[in-house]
């Protein structure tokens, strides 16, 4: 081995270290930097006076009480389908990683004792009616944030209403249809 190897070495690097910096002190002479009068692309950002700007509420589901006494049960329970690989349907059926929904129209928010439901669904309360299951079958996420449900949703009124129409079956007494005034009432509040 050369005596004078290390010291090649490091001379080599020494070399590499100032040509680098010599290269960019040349960069800077040939190149100024220089201070924009204006950014090139400017972003205007309204300024607000204190007052809060509220954002536009979502808008809700398309109104499906009219829909339900026509529906398909059977098209409800083809698209029914594709929640069995979350949740069982069978009176006394087992929690999956979704609970049971055996008599789910009508019946209150989170009531399985044995199954672990989100924070924000054990919160809020309240019963599955058909307006309850019409927004969260549309898009779980919008409607109840905080859900632990990983369903995209079902963007067609048809296809929620037959969904609701074939879970309201499954029931010893099912939920009755909504009445002609609370489809009315459906109708003006959208």
């Amino acid at each position: 081995m050369d005596e004078l190897k290390f010291n090649k070495i490091a001379a080599g690097v020494l070399c590499g270290g100032l040509l680098i910096m010599g290269g960019i002190k040349v960069a800077e002479v040939m190149l100024p930097h220089q201070n924009l009068a204006e950014n090139a692309y400017p972003i205007e950002v309204p300024e607000t006076t204190g007052a809060t700007v509220e954002a536009e509420a979502p808008k809700g589901p398309e109104p499906i009480f009219a829909l339900l006494a026509e529906a398909n049960v059977s098209a409800g329970e083809k698209l029914a389908k594709k929640c069995t690989a979350c949740h069982s349907f069978d009176e006394g059926g087992p929690a999956k990683v979704g609970p049971n929904l055996w008599n789910i129209v009508n019946a209150s928010m989170a009531r399985d004792g044995g199954f672990s439901y989100s924070g924000a669904l054990a919160e809020k309360g309240g019963v599955w009616d058909y307006a309850s299951l019409n927004g969260f079958l549309q898009k779980p996420k919008t409607w109840l944030s905080g859900t632990k449900m990983n369903f995209a949703g079902l963007k067609k009124p048809e296809d929620r209403a037959n969904l609701i129409a074939w879970l309201r079956t499954l029931s010893g007494a099912p939920a009755a249809l909504p009445t002609a005034d609370e489809i009315a009432a459906e109708t003006a509040g959208n």
